[in-house]
């Protein structure tokens, strides 16, 4: 099992890394349009892509926070599906991972 304070503080501090992008993300997206259409129309493929970004952002955040409360109930590294605890290895690759590798598949 990983060090939990080390592990704890990583991910509040991905955390807070990923609300600052989606802040950032909300404020481009809120920017006004350029006058041009040919620019409007890039701006909108942009305005896609930044979507898109700021939807995995949300994604991970609730993964991070869901792994930071099963850290606080005690049931951080067990499998959801069939209990048996997760392989540290996955866990360092994935730190918010909810099953282990056999059931992953």
């Amino acid at each position: 099992m990983p060090d939990l304070v080390k592990l704890k503080e990583k991910l509040t501090a991905r955390l807070h890394d990923l609300d600052v992008r989606v802040h950032d993300i909300e404020e481009d997206l809120r920017s006004p349009m350029n006058p041009d259409f040919a620019e409007q129309a890039t701006e909108e493929e942009g305005s896609e892509v930044l979507k898109e970004l700021e939807t995995n952002a949300l994604h991970e955040a609730e993964q991070i926070q869901a792994a930071l409360e099963r850290m606080e109930s005690g049931s951080y590294g067990e499998c959801a599906k069939c209990g048996e605890n997760i392989s540290p290895a996955r866990l360092a690759a994935l730190p918010y991972a909810t099953t282990c590798i056999k059931c992953a598949e």
